[in-house]
């Protein structure tokens, strides 16, 4: 696949990402959970690769706090699942492997990456791991929905033309 489709396919993910943010999530204290984010990261991870999941993540999460409906915590989140999603199905080509990445990224890589946030930027207290039950619910959620999709996609023998 070239750049310009590359980039392309992006964008538009990145965009279904955000306008979806002020439709579906589910607000946890100083937290909102997000599993269309998850759906995206894995989504993207499978058609374009890690680096550009974690530009969709760093997109996506960009325009949801500019319009209001993400937190701090979408960055580190996103970015850490999309990149381990990225990075699983580039060395397996398993889509449920990338998946598990997802939720292992964003689930408890990113919920950990989050303490600094928490406490230094935000001022909150927050234990180290009491943001992962959270994060790793709303990662399992998107992962999954993301997993029967590609499977479908896979099934009805889209997935190839749209990566080949």
């Amino acid at each position: 696949m070239n750049k310009t489709k590359k980039m392309t396919y992006t964008a538009i993910i990145s965009a279904i990402v955000a306008v979806n943010s002020t439709i579906v999530y589910i607000p946890l204290g100083f937290a909102k959970i997000f599993p269309v984010q998850h759906l995206a990261n894995v989504l993207t991870a499978v058609i374009v690769g890690p680096y550009y999941a974690v530009i969709q993540a760093l997109l996506a999460s960009t325009v949801r706090n500019i319009m209001g409906t993400g937190s701090l915590f979408a960055f580190p989140g996103s970015m850490l699942g999309a990149l381990l999603a990225g990075f699983v199905y580039s060395k397996t080509k398993n889509t449920m492997a990338t998946a598990i990445g997802e939720v292992i990224g964003t689930g408890i890589l990113g919920a950990m990456a989050t303490y600094p946030i928490a406490t230094l930027v935000l001022g909150q207290e927050a234990t180290l791991f009491g943001l992962v039950p959270a994060f790793v619910v709303s990662s399992f959620a998107g992962a999954a929905l993301a997993f029967f999709l590609l499977k479908v996609l896979e099934r009805n023998h889209v997935l190839q033309k749209v990566i080949g």
